[in-house]
């Protein structure tokens, strides 16, 4: 039997004689990365916040899900769904019209400028006396090597290490200098930084996912979840000229995937013979991305460029170290135990042009699922001090 467990808003399914033994230990909290999605992961941490809940010793994230983890420890409930509905559906953020017209990039630097300012205005002197002696860490991809690496996210150089776990290629422009090299986002080598947790001594590991864990995902993104059409983001004859681009270029894209993830497959197989990788095609379009890989092909062909070989590396390093946290999860180390906390139904939300109205939603979702969490734990606990008596 697998040590690990699934909390989401309507149901916890944890293997109790199995979860009490790691109650109390060594506990690591790691957010998943996925763009607006990390809503849900914004309702999870609020709800912990609400309720005083802390019981970790070290926190990992990506991406947005770094994000969360800083107003965490920051303790100030609210700034996660704040920074994403406020300012993530704002134009200067991200202008679909404006990335295809005039290439402007992903407005990291004005969204992050804008949570160092009132109202909102990050506390990072609060994050880093809750911190005090323990591990806050964000993931990040070498640039070079397409390695991951964990910088601080409330360190000295807390506003480049954000800048990093987010700067997705293609949208953001260029990388981010930290002491001398150049990085991208986390999500490429480490959307689920699960096992640099588990390598720095976590054993009882608490995941919030941004994606529904029980529903195999689909072979690609539909379209009306790749550009939203709602509110004034998208204006509908825009819409109808991309939906063709679009079409025309999954046709070109479908026989491209084929070919690759043959020479991919054969390519894995060389270095794991008795590995299978039935889904390649499927794991490659799923979204994990701030900016699923499928909208990455689309707009790449929108813009009129090539998908270089640069982008084609990143993709498979992308695929294969979510392939191996997968497999950790689905084959947790006897030494450790996992509690995934998702969402029931996949999110209404995609990774970015999502409508207020889709991430207030998702948000209430992982509200629940929160406090559905903070109850096992505190159901557990009290069943570890009632027999330690």
């Amino acid at each position: 039997m697998r040590n690990s467990g699934v909390v989401t808003e309507q149901a916890a399914q944890l293997e109790d004689t199995r979860f009490l033994k790691y109650v109390g230990g060594e506990t690591a909290l790691v957010a998943q990365g996925g763009g607006q999605r990390g809503i849900f992961t914004s309702g999870v941490i609020d709800a912990f916040l609400y309720a005083n809940f802390d019981p970790f010793n070290a926190f990992y994230g990506t991406s947005a899900g770094a994000m969360n983890l800083c107003a965490y420890l920051c303790r100030q409930a609210g700034l996660g769904r704040s920074f994403l509905i406020d300012l993530t559906t704002q134009p200067e953020f991200f202008s679909l019209f404006g990335y295809i017209r005039h290439k402007q990039p992903l407005g990291l630097n004005w969204a992050l400028n804008k949570i160092r300012q009132y109202p909102y205005k990050l506390d990072i002197d609060m994050g880093r006396r809750v911190l005090a002696d323990r591990e806050a860490l964000a993931s990040v991809t070498d640039s070079v090597h397409l390695q991951d690496k964990y910088y601080p996210f409330l360190g000295e150089d807390w506003f480049k290490v954000l800048m990093a776990t987010c700067a997705i290629p293609r949208l953001y422009d260029g990388e981010v200098d930290i002491n001398g090299v150049g990085y991208v986002d986390g999500g490429i080598s480490a959307s689920i930084p699960i096992q640099e947790a588990w390598r720095r001594d976590a054993r009882l590991i608490v995941v919030i996912r941004t994606e529904n864990i029980n529903v195999p995902v689909p072979s690609d993104i539909a379209p009306e979840k790749a550009i939203h059409s709602e509110g004034n983001s998208v204006p509908i004859w825009l819409q109808d000229s991309v939906n063709v681009l679009q079409r025309q270029w999954d046709r070109r894209v479908s026989r491209w995937k084929d070919d690759w993830a043959g020479f991919l497959k054969e390519q894995f197989d060389k270095s794991t013979p008795h590995k299978d990788f039935p889904n390649l095609a499927n794991s490659l379009n799923g979204g994990r991305w701030l900016f699923g890989a499928g909208d990455v092909y689309r707009l790449s062909h929108i813009l009129g460029e090539r998908f270089d070989s640069g982008l084609a590396d990143m993709l498979m390093v992308h695929y294969q170290t979510y392939s191996l946290t997968q497999d950790f999860i689905h084959n947790t180390p006897e030494d450790c135990f996992i509690v995934q906390i998702a969402p029931e139904a996949p999110l209404k939300s995609g990774p970015l042009l999502s409508s207020k109205d889709d991430l207030l939603s998702d948000y209430l979702v992982g509200l629940r699922a929160g406090q559905r969490f903070i109850e096992s734990y505190a159901q557990a606990e009290r069943f570890v001090r009632l027999h330690a008596s």
